[in-house]
């Protein structure tokens, strides 16, 4: 085929789902002397605004029909699209048959991915299937030597710009751009059909699992310099990173991003209705969570349960922040505050901080809700359901002789929170609705037990306590006690209630190592995992 690299625009095919703008750039096209063809409402809308439009009708001689599901898959269409300039076969074809070339595409789809975002009936995600767009989309990217192709705005802003300078042409270096984008497009509008359609089935293991989104931004760099990064939306529609705005401060990097999500997930296991939560996160792991009466209370507590670590941190909220909270926010470095919102006063606050990143989201997540998660490996990916497993009072067995007492049911509560967003291995020490300890990431969950009562007495040390807060706490475990060296480090540690799933083939010498200090221990039957 041959490589042309200006390509002049006499004929362009519009039809737009998202009108937004359409009169200025058909205009554009008008002026430049383009013969602009067009369907259904797009042509209604051109014809209001007065612009010459041509009914795609006319040139395939078929009517729109079946409540517009049939209109553009036709030869007349396609082969207008797909019709080679350079090959003397196609244009016989094209003479023979009538088919007129189309020189410009631009199309974007029907808002199937709104339409399922809005929770509409079944049906109506149905008819909100494009079929036609993405058929004529992938068309028109295939034979980009010869035809640009636009799926939305920026694009046909791209084309018109190109047309301005080039007397009416397009270029190669262009065509090809946009021909790569448009079959990034066309996968991921159907990407988000097959996952709906799965989950609508229930299907849990479909024969193909694709993913796919839009990009919100290209990064600097990923976790190292060394490596290329972006940032996309898609998936399931849920209040985080992803749908936040950022109010001010530096551009996100790819680590912020990732701690900011960890943070703002793990406040979502806070019912804000309960009261104020905030979470402290460092590389992807909680290093102070409290509730507490009001956001200010509840901030200053998960501050003090690892000052340390907490400098250079994410703070994320499950309530709004107002400006008192927001002047303790700018007493110490950190890169991002996330919250569902803030007070005008407190944003004039945050803004003496120019390099504080702030991400306001709008709402908070459930953690209940049902999606999936994904991890590459090489040549693949695994999947799996998010991590949704909740537990509540009656969830809970007692094993041990000795009950929890109502505050250390609490507590114990408020640990497995918080062990759940921990990487394994995992302990958790809690006290009074606040993190005393935590240990993550250890080969052994012994050590992980005996790194949080370190984490701990440092973080005494550092605030002048007497003594650390695990005496007198509760400890959550995220997955059982392979043996009972685990549960004594916690009694050791000052402990007097545990949780973790149980399950283990030694439970028996652990109770028993319970019974023997004293101590309430429950199980939830369910375990938290975190890698």
């Amino acid at each position: 085929m041959t490589q042309i690299d200006l390509v002049p625009v006499r004929r362009a095919l519009i039809s737009l789902s998202d009108k937004s703008g359409l009169e200025d750039r058909a205009r554009k096209l008008e002026a430049a002397g383009v013969e602009i063809l067009s369907t259904g409402g797009t042509l209604n809308t051109l014809k209001a605004a007065g612009i010459a439009a041509r009914d795609v009708s006319d040139v395939t001689e078929f009517p729109e029909m079946m409540d517009g599901r049939l209109k553009t898959l036709h030869p007349r269409v396609h082969g207008g699209l797909l019709g080679r300039r350079d090959h003397a076969g196609d244009r016989e074809s094209m003479a023979a048959h009538g088919i007129p070339e189309i020189d410009l595409l631009f199309v974007n789809l029907y808002p199937f991915e709104r339409t399922v975002a809005e929770d509409a009936p079944f049906d109506e995600c149905i008819e909100n299937i494009d079929i036609g767009g993405p058929a004529m989309l992938r068309a028109a990217a295939k034979n980009h030597p010869f035809v640009a192709v636009c799926t939305d705005n920026d694009d046909a802003d791209a084309v018109l710009a190109e047309m301005e300078s080039n007397s009416g042409a397009t270029t190669l270096d262009l065509r090809r751009r946009l021909a790569a984008k448009t079959y990034a497009r066309t996968a991921a509008y159907d990407a988000a059909v097959s996952t709906w359609f799965a989950n609508e089935i229930g299907e849990t293991a479909p024969a193909y699992r694709v993913f796919g989104g839009k990009r919100i931004e290209a990064l600097r760099y990923g976790e190292n310099p060394h490596q290329a990064a972006a940032f996309y939306a898609g998936g399931e529609t849920r209040p985080g990173v992803a749908t936040a705005k950022q109010i001010q401060g530096k551009a996100l990097s790819y680590n912020n991003l990732a701690d900011a999500d960890a943070a703002f997930e793990l406040a979502s296991e806070f019912d804000a209705a309960a009261g104020p939560a905030v979470v402290i996160v460092k590389h992807a792991n909680p290093c102070g969570v409290a509730t507490g009466k009001d956001a200010l209370d509840a901030y200053e507590r998960a501050f003090s349960a690892d000052p340390v670590s907490a400098f250079g941190g994410i703070v994320a909220f499950n309530c709004e922040i107002d400006a008192e909270t927001a002047n303790a926010l700018t007493k110490i470095f950190l890169e991002v505050v996330i919250a569902p919102s803030a007070s005008e006063a407190a944003l004039d606050v945050l803004s003496g901080k120019a390099n504080l990143r702030v991400l306001l989201t709008g709402s908070m997540p459930t953690p209940d809700q049902a999606s999936w998660t994904a991890k590459s490996v090489a040549g693949g990916l695994l999947v799996q359901e998010r991590d949704r497993g909740m537990v509540g009072l009656g969830d809970l067995r007692t094993v041990t002789e000795r009950e929890p007492t109502e505050a250390e049911l609490a507590d114990l509560l408020f640990a497995w929170k918080v062990v759940k967003h921990t990487k394994s291995n995992a302990i958790v020490y809690a006290k009074g609705g606040m993190s005393a300890g935590i240990g993550m990431g250890q080969t052994s969950r012994v050590e992980a037990a005996r790194l949080a009562v370190r984490k701990a007495e440092d973080t005494a040390k550092e605030n002048g306590w007497d003594a650390p807060m695990t005496l007198g706490s509760v400890c959550a475990s995220d997955a059982f006690f392979p043996f009972a060296d685990g549960l004594e480090a916690a009694v050791a540690a000052g402990a007097t209630a545990v949780i973790q799933p149980g399950g283990s083939v030694r439970d028996d010498e652990v109770i028993a190592a319970a019974n023997k200090a004293g101590i309430a221990m429950v199980f939830t039957g369910m375990r938290h995992f975190r890698h």
